[in-house]
């Protein structure tokens, strides 16, 4: 179709590269190696797992520290290396020729080298080795990278090219494109940068009407003051909370396996998160409550104030992984139960560390600075509440919010209808008894009284012979309360409807009682609390094999920050005090890696990557930061603010970075093609549930009511996962059942059910996560099944109709007004004449070509929407169905998908 390659034209061409991680830095070839930095990360991660840790190593090698290597080993008594001679080094002819390691990834050529270039220079340490390797084993190397490193305020530089005023994080900026010869975009037209503005910060994209405002207001604080306004928006924590809810591994549902139980009150968290970004709750304390909202807490838990149960709502942090011990096999348990703990530290330490431990759970890390030890020592912090022998399931963790006056209530009203229900249970008593006559008066006299002892006789007591008879008369052993109805015809009477009559009563009456609901909370139980389990290291991870035991700490690489043991002061009658103690901990404001992490992904939101790409890993494996001092600056500068997110995005958006144009030049692609220097504003897709609601937003159709119970999804007959209502029979077929949502099914996307089975194909289709247990970092891939989504999902094609049915009501009849209303609506912006000019051409085309398909007579003008009759949809005119068209080009355009 044209109209989609003229749109694309249109917006600019608009070309998303693939970043490029950070090229490591090469050893210059006359530089000085050293065991401790270049030769012992290599060894720890292809071959300290058999020589160097468990009971026994493999020939008797010992690879942790290079006297090991030079000593003689195994029965032969042969050296490793031989310092200052490569070719008589026997550890690098095995690896030259790809004889060790025995198993998995062999050493590169470029790690070949790197170690025959050390044994040729006299295989040199940094400084003398210990006699025996300790129980934790660090290096000056390992405390010297830059992620462990305390924070440190630095004063923003002053380039020569930064203007009277220009703001600190531009400073920083700045100074860096300097060294490129390299400075900022002018800035973004007023049309771009609030579309750009609503999209980051809310989630949807501008009216006409606010556009227009926006660029009417020429006061020099107007964009300062939009600022503000977005930030106040409710919207605006369904937004932010949705990114908090991807590190969270927030789910509707329990995982593991196919069955995929549904968690009903999971919903209570994502509220929680929601109300606490909107009402710019600080993040130390935000942390803290996640962590530890029960031992922040005054017992007892019952009769809870609001404020109460939103700070235990915020345990649900905890209760997000994938837990499936409550379907698990009795065999299975132990697995299942050690799972979920394993799934708790993942969450927790890439959402708050920015590192991964779970490679530490079996054996030390191969490439960080984390042993086993420190592993099990942070699953010390949450084993309190995830006691592996006293295991509480999913049901047992949660807290009814019911209150003692609600119950109360509700067993007066349950009084009152029961006595209904006696009422009903008399009338069932006396028509049991009339049909019982009348049935005993049609079977032989000399039978009526067996008959009638048989029935009135208790099932188990009877015997076989009245077994037998009763056997013989089954509309007699049939008679019961709920067979009633089946004698009405027999008798021409009426007792179905009167004892529904009366049963309504009852139901009338108890629909005045409370709902009870339940908040799902991570908390310890008594016994936990009063003898906290022991950790133990698990050999090789196997919790069926547990070794020496650990206290609760933090990472000892960080052990310089820790200033107290966890949980050994004053807890409560409620917790052990380990976790809350952690909490407190980690945001103290000197804690290295929690400032950095949170800023950072606050970047990466804003800008499509972080300071360090790699958001949730800071360690070896993961990119350097781009601007180092920058990130420390708004690390310390999150602390200085009183840990408000508000004021960080304040200090972001108001800068010339944020609000620089997206134009590419020749001169800064040469330099700095992906734009890691930030010449340019970046150009990003929006995420699959800001493409979900923008499009609900254009049509009209969004629904903007906020938090309770989840909207549920189903399988349609085509097995794609679609908003609506399950209605399948217990057997998994489908009813043909239709429950009406009543415009729930056009609710933000934030508030659709997120079953881990069953992602929403709409969703999924454009990088919804996956749950696994959380979401780190989301993709954004280009595949065909997007564009195949866009023109021919029901999803999409509906809301194409829909805003096209808008562009009428709003336009009038002409098509040079439905155009310029279609591009206000999608796009934010008014169409050039060149574009009004072929999106007219395309309209008179396609119009006619669907009246030739149809058979149907030229119109006389544009056919505004005619109500239909009762009960009955008028198909779209070919001039409506050809202005759908044209706006579902614009939804699918670069123009509308991607955030400029």
């Amino acid at each position: 179709m044209f109209l989609l390659t003229s749109l694309l034209t249109a917006s600019g061409g608009f070309c998303v590269s693939e970043l490029s991680p950070a090229a490591k830095t090469p050893e210059s070839p006359t530089a000085q190696l050293t065991f401790e930095r270049n030769i012992r990360p290599l060894l720890k991660q292809h071959c300290v797992h058999c020589h160097g840790e468990g009971e026994k190593l493999k020939a008797g090698l010992d690879v942790r520290l290079r006297r090991f290597l030079v000593t003689p080993h195994g029965d032969d008594g042969d050296l490793a290396i031989v310092p200052g001679k490569p070719e008589e080094s026997e550890m690098l002819r095995l690896v030259r020729e790809g004889e060790m390691p025995p198993k998995g990834k062999k050493l590169s050529p470029e790690e070949v080298e790197l170690l025959e270039k050390w044994i040729a220079q006299g295989a040199p340490t940094a400084r003398p080795e210990p006699q025996s390797v300790p129980k934790v084993y660090l290096t000056e190397e390992d405390r010297e990278f830059w992620a462990f490193q305390p924070l440190k305020r630095t004063t923003p530089p002053s380039p020569k090219n930064a203007a009277a005023g220009t703001s600190p994080i531009d400073r920083f900026i700045l100074a860096t494109l300097e060294l490129k010869n390299l400075t900022l975009n002018p800035e973004a037209p007023k049309a771009t940068l609030l579309r750009r503005l609503m999209l980051d910060l809310t989630g949807l994209p501008p009216s006409p009407g606010e556009v227009a405002a926006f660029e009417a207001d020429t006061a020099p604080d107007a964009y300062a003051r939009l600022v503000e306004r977005l930030l106040a928006s409710p919207h605006y924590g369904e937004r932010w909370g949705r990114h908090w809810l991807d590190i969270a591994g927030y789910s509707d549902s329990d995982g593991y396996s196919e069955t995929d139980t549904p968690r009903p009150w999971a919903y209570h968290y994502r509220d929680y998160v929601i109300r606490a970004m909107n009402a710019d709750k600080p993040l130390d304390r935000f942390i803290q409550e996640q962590l530890a909202g029960d031992e922040l807490v005054k017992g007892p838990l019952k009769n809870m104030a609001p404020e109460t149960i939103e700070t235990l709502a915020a345990t649900g942090f905890l209760r997000m992984v994938p837990d499936g011990t409550a379907t698990a096999p009795a065999a299975e348990q132990v697995t299942a139960r050690n799972a979920v703990v394993a799934e708790e530290l993942k969450v927790v330490s890439t959402a708050l560390l920015g590192m991964s431990v779970g490679c530490a759970q079996c054996h030390d890390h191969k490439h960080d600075p984390i042993p086993q030890r420190d592993y099990y020592q942070l699953r010390a912090i949450f084993e309190p509440g995830l006691d592996p022998v006293n295991w509480r399931l999913p049901a047992a963790r949660m807290l009814s919010l019911m209150t003692d006056e609600e119950r109360e209530k509700n067993a007066v009203v349950e009084t009152e209808a029961k006595v209904i229900d006696d009422r009903r249970k008399k009338r069932e008593d006396e028509l049991i008894e009339l049909v019982l006559s009348w049935e005993l008066a049609k079977r032989p006299e000399e039978l009526r009284d067996a008959l009638n002892t048989a029935y009135r006789t208790e099932v188990k007591k009877r015997t076989p012979e009245q077994l037998s008879l009763l056997k013989e008369h089954p509309t007699i052993n049939q008679l019961n309360p709920g067979s009633l109805y089946l004698y009405d015809r027999t008798y021409n009477t009426k007792h179905e409807a009167e004892l529904k009559q009366i049963a309504a009563e009852a139901t009338e009456i108890r629909t005045r009682k409370t709902v009870e609901k339940f908040l799902p909370v991570f908390n310890e139980t008594a016994a936990s609390v009063k003898t906290p389990p022991s950790t133990a290291i698990f050999h090789r991870g196997d919790p069926k094999n547990p070794k020496e035991t650990v206290e609760a700490a933090d990472l000892t690489i960080l052990a310089s920050f820790q200033t107290a043991p966890f949980g050994q002061g004053k807890g409560s009658a409620l917790s052990t005090g380990r976790r809350r103690d952690f909490a407190r901990h980690l945001t103290s404001g000197k804690h290295p890696l929690l400032t950095r992490v949170l800023v950072n992904r606050v970047w990466h939101h804003h800008f499509g990557r972080g300071i360090v790409a790699s958001v949730a890993d800071f360690g070896h494996q993961g990119e350097r930061p781009s601007h180092p001092e920058l990130l420390d600056w708004l690390a310390t500068e999150l602390v200085a603010k009183k840990w408000s997110l508000k004021e960080l995005h304040r200090s972001i958006l108001n800068s010339a970075v944020y609000k620089q144009s997206s134009t590419r030049t020749a001169e800064k692609d040469a330099v700095d093609p992906d734009n890691l220097l930030l010449a340019r504003a970046p150009i990003r897709r929006m995420d699959a549930e800001t493409l979900r609601d923008a499009m609900l937003q254009v049509s009209g159709k969004l629904n903007p009511k906020m938090f309770g119970a989840p909207v549920p999804v189903m399988l349609d007959t085509d097995g794609q996962v679609i908003v609506g209502v399950d209605t399948t029979d217990t057997a998994g077929r489908p009813t043909g059942k239709v429950v009406p949502l009543n415009g729930e099914e056009f609710r933000r996307s934030v508030y659709v059910q997120m079953r881990r089975t069953r992602p929403l194909a709409m969703l999924e289709t454009f990088d919804l996560p996956k749950m696994e247990p959380n979401c780190e970092l989301r993709s954004a891939s280009t595949v065909a099944p997007q564009s195949l989504t866009l023109m021919n999902s029901e999803f999409a094609l509906s809301q194409a109709s829909w805003v096209a049915e808008r562009v009428l009501r709003e336009s009038g009849m002409q098509p040079e007004a439905q155009i310029r209303r279609a591009w206000q609506l999608a796009l934010g912006t008014d169409p050039s004449p060149e574009e009004v000019q072929k999106a007219a051409q395309f309209l008179k085309q396609q119009t006619t070509t669907l009246q030739a398909a149809l058979g149907n007579p030229a119109p006389t003008a544009a056919a505004v929407p005619q109500k239909p009759a009762a009960g009955a949809k008028v198909p779209p005119t070919p001039s409506q169905a050809a202005l759908a068209t044209l706006c579902q080009a614009l939804l699918n355009s670069n123009a509308f998908l991607y955030i400029d």
